[in-house]
Order: C-alpha cells, then sequence, then structure tokens
C-alpha cells in the first residue's frame, strides 16, 4: 500500500511538472544583437561624456577657486574672507546640482534612457510575451543579470491566495 502511495505521489508530481512549461532568455545577449539598441547606446555615451566635461569643467574652476582662495587667505580682510567662503560655497552648491541633475536618480540620463532604450526594451518585452503565449510558456525567466522573471502566467499568480491566508478567511 506504500509503494502505491509514493508510486501514486510520484506520477502526479511528474505531470504537474510537465503542466507547467518555462524557458529562459538572456535579454542582454538579446538587447546586444540589436543595432538600435546599440545606436541608442552610443547616443546614451555621447550625452554622457558631454555633461560630464561641463562638470569636470565647472570643477577645475571651483578647485583654481580654492587655491587662489588659499594663497590669497592670509591677506583677505574678514569681510573679504566671508564672501570669498561664500562664494566657494555656492559654486560647491551649483557643482553638486548639476551633478544630481545630469546623473542622479531621474536626472536627464536617466530621462534620456527613458526615451532612447525603453521602447526597444518594451519591444523586447512584448516579442517575450508574444512567444509565451504563443508557445504557452508559464513562466520565462530572464538570466542576464540574476534571475528576474519576464513573463508569468496569470494563473500562477497567488498572491491574493497568500492575502487571504493572511487576512484569516
Amino acid at each position: 500500500m506504500k509503494k502505491l502511495f509514493f508510486l501514486l505521489l510520484l506520477i502526479s508530481s511528474v505531470f504537474q511538472l510537465k503542466a507547467q512549461r518555462y524557458a529562459v532568455i538572456d535579454t542582454r545577449y538579446i538587447l546586444g544583437k540589436l543595432p538600435e539598441y546599440k545606436e541608442a547606446q552610443d547616443k546614451l555615451n555621447v550625452f554622457s561624456a558631454q555633461w560630464q566635461r561641463e562638470i569636470d569643467d565647472k570643477q577645475a574652476v571651483l578647485d583654481q577657486m580654492y587655491r587662489n582662495f588659499e594663497g590669497e587667505k592670509l591677506m583677505l580682510s574678514e569681510e573679504l574672507l566671508k564672501k570669498r567662503e561664500d562664494d566657494i560655497f555656492n559654486r560647491e552648491k551649483e557643482l553638486r546640482d548639476l551633478q544630481k541633475r545630469r546623473f542622479g536618480f531621474e536626472g536627464d540620463l536617466f530621462k534620456r534612457r527613458q526615451e532612447l532604450v525603453k521602447p526597444i526594451q518594451d519591444r523586447v518585452y512584448n516579442a517575450v510575451q508574444k512567444i509565451a503565449v504563443a508557445r504557452q510558456y508559464d513562466l520565462i525567466l530572464d538570466k542576464s543579470e540574476g534571475i528576474t522573471i519576464i513573463f508569468a502566467d496569470p494563473k500562477l499568480d497567488k498572491s491574493d491566495d497568500v492575502l487571504k491566508e493572511l487576512n484569516g478567511k
């Protein structure tokens, strides 16, 4: 009887595994093969380099101001000392603000990436979804940056069941 039970359990688990279909993709590889993605990356690199030069130029001016200040510090009156310190402080703040505006979260680089790269990524996602539906995959994983779920059949989502369990229903 015990052997029969384990045999039935084994057979049912094999059928369950066979019922769900999985696939793995590498989006980095896919995107690397698309010429429009390389074009978008090249444009982003140009913008990034241009903005970095702008920041480096402002940093050089700030460094020169600071060196001049250090050299003249002993000869300046209290009032001029305070004014120069304030000027340097304001320039540092402007530089930090510029860095944040260009490269910070939701900065210019982020916005350009959304503008140039996101449409290409959306095309890849739509193609994956189309293949998943056509070939009846339940789950598609992306191996390019660790394992990420790209597509999951909604019937596999058990979030509501977990919520019901947590709420005691």
